[in-house]
């Protein structure tokens, strides 16, 4: 048995350093190590199972072509060269009769590495005049909100907030994603700090908390408003810092002044007192640390509540000592440029909104014709569920799906490609809440016939007759010239080659407005910048919309993430019929009890599954957790069956917790 370290690139801000145990080539075990400070010797449960996603009975082995009715999943063994050809032929096809744009590149972030993503992908299907996939399924609305006020500035190191007095985990769930911040967190508790948590839900962290806010979802933004109003009206605003370091305050202020605490604590469902004490132990509070995570933008107002809660530290003065500020995500300040072969030839086709693929697959005036997934599995991770599952079904619509494991999405594939897993690849990755970039080399051999992304892209690309001479292909190649987008590349390079991950400039552990500053322009905060202002017409950024919630459709559904996937990574795994949560007095209502068998519907569709009375969701909202596959329900529809389309006011984000559904009891059986 060896041991060989590695890093995992998955969607996860910790950017967890391993340590794999190999056998014969299998991977028998992976752990943590200390290479990145931040993991501490230890890893979440789901990455210690990726052994069992690795050689499990679900991973694709070899090519394959369908041979039965889509759905079925029933594939003929394939050659590589067979099933590259048939790809390339038809894509080739479509982009020389100028009908490019009936190509359409599915992919989300079943792998944050730089070289299974933004590569030879990107070259070959801008070549193609492959229509434009916007990833808006997450973080759009945030990464705008970010961008707008500070640039994506870089935030508080996650290790810092052991230094708060006050930390405040809004819209995250460290038990479920990012496991390295709850022990900082502890530690500010043991030091005198306190802790505030906002979510719907009681989470285990909101359960241990000195306050927690479980706001009903999409009112995050008059919350955050009614503590600018507070802070402003008590004297309690750092006017002097604004004036320095800030434009647009005074019209955040004028927006902010119709939200007072009692109308901001009507409208989300919580206590007056409660909404006031948190105003207050911000402001006396130093350091004041804000997790601000990804849970509260998922609805209409997800842009506007993450720029309004993104701003409290600037009005509060909360910014210049360590453990005081914000996180939210760090991904920009490594200024990657991996996508530099396909941003030198900017593309005129049409965008495609990722949250709206069922529709453009159903769209008869401009027709996808060929759609290829990789590194996503849209069937369960998609709004409108139904529809996508439509387009899917469409004979006429000739998919690939390349993918290391069979997802409910390949089922529906004509051909399958079998891709590798990060243990089996070179990898280069990056934190996105820790500050290291890492490059791990493959641990255990290629399983079966798989293939790294970069390397079948780039074949891809001279089949289809797109390579040009010059063209980066290799995993060294890429490498090199992704580093190349930044002037540490060079001393990132070497540090990988002594085992030891790459660090920002400012180092591991910025504090805000001491050693990082705004990446705007004059290097101010800009709390009301006017293209967010337009962007979120008409209601204007800040301009607060109301509930969706109707008479027939009364219940706010949410799917949050858990600890047994990353968002549907490694579901494969989990195969128990999942739990719906439901608050006591609605299930009392609805003459439902634990153990049930209910069904959550609304005009979109259905999911139906085991419900859990449970006094830890509020009033008013059902959970169904996030990452579910077809055998964790009764149906096969998953939380996504009743996910509307419509997007966020900013980035054109989903509205996942915009659901609104009504909850019956099913027969038994």
């Amino acid at each position: 048995m060896t041991r060989a370290g590695s890093a995992c690139p998955l969607d996860c801000p910790d950017a967890c350093s391993l340590e794999v145990q190999v056998e014969n080539g299998i991977a028998i075990a992976v752990g943590g190590t200390r290479v990145n400070p931040l993991t501490a010797g230890y890893i979440c449960a789901k990455v210690r199972r990726f052994p069992e996603h690795v050689h499990g009975p679900a991973r694709v082995r070899d090519p394959g072509i369908r041979v039965g009715t889509k759905g079925e999943g029933r594939f003929r063994t394939a050659s590589w060269e067979e099933a590259l050809d048939l790809i390339a032929s038809k894509m080739a096809a479509l982009s020389a009769s100028g009908q490019g744009e009936a190509i359409l590149p599915v992919s989300y972030g079943g792998s944050n590495g730089y070289l299974s993503q933004d590569t030879t992908d990107a070259r070959l299907f801008s070549r193609l005049g492959a229509s434009r996939f916007a990833r808006t399924v997450c973080s759009a609305p945030s990464s705008r909100a970010a961008v707008g006020l500070y640039g994506k500035m870089a935030g508080i190191a996650l290790d810092d907030y052991a230094h708060a007095k006050l930390a405040v985990v809004w819209g995250a769930n460290p038990h479920a994603s990012g496991i390295h911040l709850l022990p900082h967190l502890q530690a500010a508790r043991r030091a005198g700090g306190r802790l505030v948590v906002l979510d719907p839900r009681q989470t285990r962290l909101a359960a241990e908390a000195d306050l927690h806010l479980p706001l009903r979802p999409g009112t995050d933004l008059p919350v955050a408003l009614a503590v600018h109003r507070w802070l402003f009206a008590n004297g309690a605003a750092d006017i002097a810092f604004l004036e320095k370091h800030a434009t647009g305050w005074e019209e955040l202020r004028r927006r902010a002044e119709r939200w007072t605490i009692a109308r901001a604590a009507a409208v989300a469902g919580v206590l007056e007192e409660d909404l006031e004490r948190f105003a207050r132990w911000y402001a006396e509070s130093a350091p004041a640390a804000i997790r601000c995570g990804w849970g509260l933008e998922r609805n209409r107002n997800g842009g506007s509540a993450t720029a309004a809660i993104l701003a409290l530290p600037a009005v509060a003065g909360k910014f210049g000592v360590r453990g005081g500020g914000y996180t939210l995500s760090n991904s920009a300040v490594w200024e990657l440029d991996s996508l530099r072969s396909a941003r030198t030839e900017p593309s005129p086709a049409r965008e495609i909104n990722m949250n709206r693929t069922g529709e453009a697959l159903l769209d008869r005036d401009r027709p996808v014709r060929v759609l290829f997934v990789y590194n996503c599995n849209p069937l369960m991770t998609l709004p409108e569920q139904e529809k996508v599952r439509k387009g899917l079904e469409r004979e006429d619509l000739f998919t690939v799906v390349f993918d290391p494991v069979m997802t409910d999405t390949a089922l529906y594939a004509d051909v399958v490609l079998p891709a590798t897993t990060f243990l089996e690849r070179t990898e280069v990755s990056r934190g996105y809440g820790a500050y290291v970039l890492q490059e791990a080399e493959a641990v255990i051999p290629p399983v079966g016939q798989s293939r790294p992304n970069h390397d079948v892209f780039a074949e891809l690309c001279r089949r289809a007759g797109v390579e040009r001479p010059g063209d980066a292909s290799t995993g060294a190649e890429l490498t090199r010239e992704i580093l190349a987008g930044n002037p540490s590349g060079p001393s990132w390079r070497a540090s990988f080659d002594r085992q030891s991950p790459g660090a920002p400039p400012f180092g591991r552990n910025p504090i805000q407005f001491v050693d990082v500053f705004p990446r705007t322009a004059d290097r101010r905060a800009h709390l009301c910048p006017p293209e967010l202002d337009a962007e979120a017409a008409p209601s204007g950024l800040y301009g607060y919309r109301e509930d969706p919630a109707t008479a027939a459709h009364p219940l706010a559904l949410v799917s949050p993430a858990t600890d047994q996937t990353i968002s549907t990574t490694l579901g494969e795994l989990r195969r128990e019929i999942a739990i719906m949560e439901m608050h006591p007095a609605d299930a009392l209502a609805r003459g439902i009890s634990s153990g049930d068998r209910v069904s959550a519907s609304n005009a979109s569709g259905q999911v139906s599954c085991i419900v859990r009375v449970a006094p830890t969701l509020r009033p008013g909202v059902v959970s169904v957790p996030k990452g579910l596959w077809s055998h964790n329900t009764f149906g096969g529809s998953t939380a996504n069956a009743v996910v509307p389309d419509t997007l966020a006011d900013l980035g054109g984000g989903a509205c996942f917790n915009d659901a609104r559904v009504e909850v019956e009891r099913l027969p038994a059986g």
